[in-house]
């Protein structure tokens, strides 16, 4: 059977956005005040909790022995979505090769397109203008953000409800992603999976994948598509 809907993930997917976040962080917390300094290495371990505030908590209480503040983490965090927007605007992020591609295919042949993301629904926004140069809602049919749902990933939440929103059966739809733990949301909600590896997610488990490709420009026509889907 054809694949009916395409469902991305954003970061790491989409994009190499996760530098962006790393640096957005640190730019942050240094105007807090605060005395956090986030590597590339300890991000690459953070980056297994999704969601932004989540992954601050689990700094502070794994990395530094503390308990989080909410309250401090959601205002530091809505500061983060801000400076980070001002990076994706400044052009630091750019398309993964094969995705324009691919999404320009499915427009030609009929087939629908979504997003099933963690990150919220203004970072996919700023993406999208900046990478398309349109709203989001202009590129994509359906748009599921993990401030929508109760679970972020690996939950199937965000998958769920793309699907939900887009009227089909999950098999009739193939998810993309980076990570395990967008591997697991995917799978959970019934959607085959093809996976293709980040920059921070390289050497994960992925088992249970349809297929795990080095590159989306493997993927970047429907036809394509379909023949690493089996169909």
């Amino acid at each position: 059977m054809s694949v009916k809907a395409i469902i991305f993930d954003v970061d790491g997917t989409l994009s190499e956005t996760e530098e962006a976040h790393r640096q957005a962080f640190n730019a942050t917390f240094k105007e807090f005040g605060l005395p956090w300094e986030w590597s590339q290495e300890l991000y690459g371990v953070l980056l297994k909790t999704t969601g932004g505030k989540e992954r601050m908590a689990e700094y502070v209480t794994t990395h530094l022995g503390g308990t989080p503040d909410k309250e401090k983490i959601a205002e530091i965090h809505k500061r983060k979505t801000v400076v980070y927007g001002e990076l994706i605007d400044s052009g630091m992020a750019e398309l993964r090769p094969g995705i324009a591609a691919l999404i320009a295919d499915a427009a030609k042949n009929g087939v629908r397109v979504a997003v099933a993301t963690t990150t919220n629904r203004p970072n996919v926004d700023r993406l999208a203008e900046s990478c398309f140069g349109k709203p989001a809602d202009e590129v994509f049919e359906v748009i599921a953000a993990g401030d929508e749902v109760k679970h972020k990933k690996p939950a199937p939440d965000v998958f769920d409800l793309a699907v939900e929103r887009l009227g089909l059966d999950p098999s009739e739809c193939v998810g993309l992603e980076d990570s395990r733990n967008g591997l697991l949301s995917c799978t959970g909600a019934g959607v085959p999976c093809i996976v293709s590896p980040g920059v921070y997610t390289l050497g994960s488990d992925f088992s249970g994948a349809a297929a795990v490709i080095d590159c989306f420009t493997e993927i970047d026509t429907v036809e394509k598509l379909n023949k690493v889907m089996g169909n």
